[in-house]
């Protein structure tokens, strides 16, 4: 119901059009306009002021001029419409954000994501592939690539799934910093190909753009229902690094690290975003090449003495990654199981177990090569609410209300998820209550049961294509609290 609103009805194209026609009389030109005067409106509403909107326009008008002028009047009559019918009893002042000096810009998750991987290959010094095929909701990740490839990004738009992620493992092959982009539908298409690339021990970055499922599902609406199949959606034992976004900043920072962990520990990373991060955008703030982490590919040299296709760092357990035509370093490839050390192919059953159970304990070792988990509050707090990915702006913020009004609560979000954070056991272990919180029926919170049983968990779950309202999730927390 709207009867606690107080509705102002505002004749926005009426006024629009005569707000004008001194500029022109074009009907088209003023309908076009009439978001500005809604945009007025809202400028009114929070003290806004025009200067950095008028310049904006003069710059993208320059050669239009008269575009620029009418776009700017209409915004004033939105303003003086507001004013003039008192729309607010007072005007929302909100101050201005206290932000880090540097080089902002508004920027989406999916392109934040394309950002992070052009940054990684040029830090790393790998030239980008990115073989897609395209789906909604990641398509704009290739579509961005696509623009840049003057800084040395291929592009191949395949014809399907499975040729997309094919590609890329062959461009990994050959020593391309090799991505692939999809949603949930197109990851279970890739399954079979992720294992080759876990077989092979190749680089290889799989963004998934997860939406709501199963099936073709609700492409336009967001879930983080693929954790699982992330995790474990392959024939045989067939680990990946497994690492999840939090906001559309900060898609940039991990597909970096996405990179960044799949070239120095040689295996497939999947990158989990969602359709709410993907097409949502927030401030970002640019950063500096010289102030992101280093990336060191484990690349063989030419004619290296005695080398061994499958001989292992003893701290990372990983192989060198051996490019073709370099002189000395021929070895066999592909999806059948290689005797360790010597790569060549072969059934022996203890051999086969060993080689399982390493390319595992690579995986597990890159525990040492991440941050360890953090937490918001009180270590020791009552309830420690859990969770991870896209709903970490809702879930912050509903507990930081709790925290204001003296509630004993805290907070662990998690971007890692395999391996998990070494400290995991240690913080969980801290608190009576923990609540995992997802968009799904329950993903994370079963495999914390699977790997930290030790622990008791509640769960608060929703699967409705929609994200968490923060006063859904205060009533949940409180709930908790309340309960002797």
């Amino acid at each position: 119901s709207l009867d606690k609103y107080n509705l102002i009805k505002a004749p926005i194209t009426t006024i629009t059009k005569d707000s004008i026609k001194e500029l022109t009389t074009d009907v088209k030109i003023a309908e076009k306009s009439r978001n500005m005067f809604a945009l007025g409106i809202i400028y009114f509403i929070f003290d806004r002021k025009f200067d950095t909107t008028f310049e904006y326009l003069d710059e993208k008008f320059k050669k239009n001029p008269l575009i620029s002028e009418i776009n700017k009047t209409v915004l004033k009559a939105g303003y003086i419409f507001a004013e003039s019918v008192e729309a607010l009893e007072s005007q929302i002042v909100v101050p201005k954000a206290k932000l880090e000096k540097g080089k902002y810009r508004n920027i989406t998750g999916n392109i934040a994501t394309a950002w992070g991987l052009l940054a990684a290959s040029e830090k790393s010094g790998r030239p980008l592939f990115l073989g897609s095929y395209p789906i909604t909701p990641a398509t704009e990740i290739l579509m961005e690539l696509a623009k840049h490839k003057s800084l040395g990004a291929k592009v191949f738009q395949a014809e399907d799934e499975i040729a997309g992620i094919c590609s890329a493992i062959g461009a990994s092959f050959v020593g391309s910093l090799a991505c692939t982009t999809t949603s949930g539908p197109g990851l279970s298409l890739k399954s079979e190909a992720i294992g080759l690339a876990v077989m092979t021990e190749l680089p290889l970055v799989i963004v998934d753009v997860q939406r709501a499922g199963p099936s073709t599902g609700m492409p336009t609406k967001s879930e983080q229902s693929d954790l699982m199949q992330a995790l474990f959606g392959r024939n045989g034992e067939a680990p990946c690094i497994v690492i999840a976004a939090s906001s559309p900043a900060n898609c940039f920072y991990y597909a970096y690290e996405a990179a960044k962990l799949s070239m120095e520990h040689m295996t497939p990373v999947i990158l989990l975003t969602d359709g709410y991060l993907g097409n949502g955008s927030q401030l970002f703030r640019i950063p500096k090449m010289d102030d992101l982490p280093k990336i060191t590919p484990p690349i063989a040299k030419p004619n290296e003495p005695d080398y061994k296709p499958y001989r292992r760092d003893p701290e990372t357990l990983v192989r060198k990654w051996a490019l073709p035509g370099t002189e000395g370093l021929r070895h066999r490839i592909g999806g059948l199981e290689k005797e360790d050390i010597y790569g060549n192919v072969t059934t022996d059953p203890l051999n086969h177990q060993k080689m399982v159970e390493l390319r595992e304990a690579k995986v597990q070792k890159v525990a040492d090569f991440i941050p360890e988990q953090t937490i918001v509050g009180d270590p020791n707090a009552d309830l420690l609410v859990v969770s991870w990915g896209g709903t970490y702006g809702a879930v912050l913020t509903a507990v930081e209300q709790l925290q204001n009004e003296g509630k004993s609560v805290a907070h662990a979000h998690f971007h890692h998820i395999m391996p998990l954070p070494k400290n995991t056991a240690q913080i969980l272990a801290n608190h009576k209550n923990i609540v995992v919180c997802e968009l799904n029926a329950g993903q994370f919170v079963n495999y914390l049961r699977m790997k930290h049983p030790e622990f008791k968990y509640r769960q608060y779950n929703k699967i409705q294509g929609l994200p968490f309202v923060v006063s859904e999730l205060t009533e949940v927390f409180n709930q908790i609290l309340e309960e002797k």
